[in-house]
């Protein structure tokens, strides 16, 4: 298979060719492998490739044969490293599948290799001293967005249609964004999180996927969702598939538009004209917007504060439980300096501290719920701003306590992780691009608890209405002078 050939197709189209016989997995697997390595010496997305293990039955599922990658981060296949973008854990190896893998086997993804993540998954920008910054496809002078930063670049690029990410404070709509992308952030509950974690971030991180296409996201949620043994809870299960939802028309929806920030932040010009022509759509398709505020139950010092108290003290334990395993210390020879400083600020949250925060979360989750009571959906921009030049995220770190690490991670994306603390579905869409630049706009939708059926609606019709895979980046898997492809 021809590489020209396989950037033609999602994770869907793909498995559709093997399920016929035009192609066979191995095939579409060696296609994938030749596409990272031409793309990947200009983003570095992929930390690890490996020959496909995995065999499926062609037509056992929407997605068996199709090629995929996991995030190192947040799911482990045995014998593999799960490094975590981290010194601290470099070259640890897992020893067994976590439910998710079971599920992205049982699902026939052929898994490939594994994508950059910053330390931890602790930042929006994808730049770990472990293995370097991941660059943005459409400028490679620029990030790719975080913590999910390596699988954007990748599937952005053309290495694969569909890849695996996480979500603790927009960590994979972020990168959806920046890398114009398609990525859905599920309800809280809805992937499981085990054998080893109930919850990650106590609720507020979540499992999913970014990619090209809609269906691909929501043929991927389809066959990774629901509850497993020793689940704390989990979200009830959607009356049809997602893949199903994604051809049903929306309706005419009751649309809140949220345009400045939550903290206060300044949205950048182009990414404001970039929200007036998202709601021009939005109501030349039958739907109805206003401008909206939406409390959010707390004020935005309590809830940076609150989130800095769950996520450090979060990063203190598996700090902790790393440098035992691994018999590594916990200093500056191991970690990065915003890590290091989680670790010190998470090791002096008290426990009514913790309490006080989890209160906090449940005000925001209690308050976002009474606009959904009223509203079907709530659009905002994803990000603030357009992607920023590598390094620029970073600068001062060193000077930053856990405190301040977290008030800056807000501060530069203020829309996102209300909805990671809610646990309500929300969505990056790529419906724009500025007009200057050429770098693709995100565009934010979130749902109450469990519509993930609606948001699945409404993208398939904006993707209907104003189509956007065919949009490609600087670097792209299938731009090769016709001789090469081979």
């Amino acid at each position: 298979m021809r590489v020209s050939e396989y950037v033609r197709h999602d994770a869907v189209g793909l498995a559709e060719l093997v399920a016929r016989g035009e192609v066979t997995p191995a095939e579409v697997a060696a296609a994938a492998h030749e596409a990272v390595r031409r793309v990947n010496p200009r983003t570095n997305a992929v930390v690890e490739t490996w020959p496909a293990e995995d065999r499926p039955a062609p037509g056992s599922t929407p997605l068996a044969g199709a090629p995929f990658l996991i995030k190192d981060f947040g799911v482990a296949m045995a014998g593999r490293r799960s490094e975590l973008g981290s010194r601290l854990a470099a070259g640890h190896v897992a020893r067994s599948d976590s439910y998710l893998m079971r599920r992205l086997r049982r699902a026939g993804l052929v898994t490939l290799g594994r994508t950059a993540t910053p330390e931890l998954a602790y930042s929006i920008t994808t730049e770990p001293v472990l293995y370097g910054p991941t660059r943005n496809p459409w400028d490679p002078g620029r990030g790719a967005g975080g913590s999910s930063g390596g699988a954007g670049a990748a599937v952005a690029a053309g290495a694969v249609p569909l890849a695996h990410a996480t979500d603790a404070a927009g960590s994979l709509r972020i990168p959806a964004a920046y890398n114009g992308l398609f990525g859905l952030k599920p309800t809280r509950g809805r992937v499981s999180m085990g054998p080893a974690l109930d919850e990650g971030f106590n609720g507020l991180a979540v499992q999913g996927g970014v990619s090209r296409t809609v269906r691909d996201s929501a043929a991927l949620l389809d066959l990774i969702r629901g509850p497993e043994p020793g689940d704390p809870y989990f979200a009830e299960q959607p009356s049809r598939p997602y893949a199903e939802e994604v051809r049903r028309p929306p309706g005419a929806l009751h649309i809140g538009v949220l345009a400045r920030a939550w903290g206060g932040r300044r949205t950048a010009a182009p990414v404001a004209d970039a929200l007036e022509r998202t709601v021009r759509l939005l109501e030349s398709l039958g739907h109805r917007t206003e401008e909206v505020t939406v409390g959010l139950g707390a004020d935005w010092e309590e809830f940076v504060l609150a989130n800095a108290r769950l996520s450090t003290a979060n990063v203190a334990a598996t700090v902790d439980d790393l440098a035992a395993a691994l018999g590594r210390p916990v200093d500056s020879s191991s970690l990065e300096p915003a890590t290091l400083a989680a670790h010190h600020y998470g090791q002096r949250v008290s426990g009514p501290q913790f309490v006080a925060a989890l209160t906090i979360r449940n005000r925001v989750a209690r308050s976002l719920a009474r606009y959904f009571s009223t509203h079907d959906l709530l659009l905002t921009p994803t990000l603030p701003e357009l992607p920023p030049r590598l390094g620029a995220y970073g600068e001062g770190e060193e000077t930053l306590d856990g405190l301040g690490w977290i008030d800056r991670l807000n501060d530069r994306s203020p829309f996102t992780m209300a909805f990671n603390v809610a646990g309500t579905p929300a969505m990056s869409v790529p419906l724009t691009a500025d007009a200057g630049t050429g770098l693709p706009i995100g565009m934010q939708f979130a749902a109450g608890y469990g519509r993930e059926d609606l948001l699945f609606r409404l993208a398939g019709q904006l993707e209907r209405a104003q189509p956007w895979s065919g949009r490609t980046p600087d670097v792209w898997a299938g731009d090769v002078p016709a001789a090469e492809d081979s």
